[in-house]
């Protein structure tokens, strides 16, 4: 027959100990750190902008709000037959901006009254043909139109062409982690991360000006595409 082996209470109790500082999890200071090194990088990429688009539209005073809107609708009406008749498609036609408020007086006594209202029609159009632009812009004021807001030119495939400046980025900022890495004594490890930042610009601001006899002298230039990302990478 086997001996029995008892335990006292004492060994039971040194042995539970023991296993929980065996499973016990490792200090903040006794895990192995991770070093890692983040850079943000900028690529670029010049591009011809193939379309614009403008903002237009008809602003109509009269004594009562049914008037003004009878003679905005009728020369907004005017607007819009002359530009699809110039070649613009209507899907390139959207209203963006419809207005009816009152116009005030300003009295002596300091309390001011309404003395008629004011209704604007805006629309966005996009150019498609930009030879035919400055044309366009003189056509648009002959027409009727006395809003002119904002004049924007776009790169249709912009995100295709962007792809050159997304590599430029990623490259120039491996040459600056590489070159920080260095100079702090490591190497540079794997890949962590990599974003990226997108931006969208805003339209060109540009001024009302009266109709003339020849075109709108308009240059479109040379858009420049802006890929900006941010890299980490682990350290070695």
């Amino acid at each position: 027959m086997r001996p029995v082996t008892l335990f006292t209470p004492a060994a039971l109790l040194a042995a539970a100990v023991l296993l929980v500082t065996f499973a016990s999890p490792l200090r903040a200071e006794e895990r192995p750190m991770h070093r890692l090194i983040t850079v943000s990088a900028s690529g670029y990429a010049d591009a011809e902008p193939d379309r614009a688009t403008i903002s237009a539209g008809v602003a109509a005073e009269a004594e009562t709000a049914a008037a003004a809107l009878s003679a905005n609708t009728e020369l907004m009406q005017k607007v819009i037959a002359g530009l699809k008749e110039s070649g613009i498609d209507a899907k390139d036609i959207q209203t963006r901006n419809f207005n009816v408020e009152p116009r005030y007086t300003n009295p002596r006594d300091g309390t001011p009254t309404i003395d008629g209202y004011r209704v604007s029609n805006q629309v966005t159009l996009v150019v498609r043909d930009l030879k035919a632009l400055g044309g366009l812009l003189d056509k648009l004021v002959s027409l009727g139109a006395n809003q002119v807001n904002g004049l924007a030119f776009e790169v249709s495939k912009a995100e295709t062409l962007k792809d050159e400046a997304r590599k430029e980025a990623v490259a120039n900022a491996r040459r600056r982690a590489e070159l920080l890495a260095a100079a702090a004594g490591a190497d540079l490890g794997e890949v962590v991360t990599i974003t990226e930042e997108m931006s969208y610009g805003g339209p060109r601001p540009m001024a009302m000006r009266a109709a003339r006899a020849e075109a709108v002298p308009i240059e479109a230039g040379t858009e420049t595409l802006e890929a900006r990302v941010t890299v980490t990478w682990a350290l070695k």
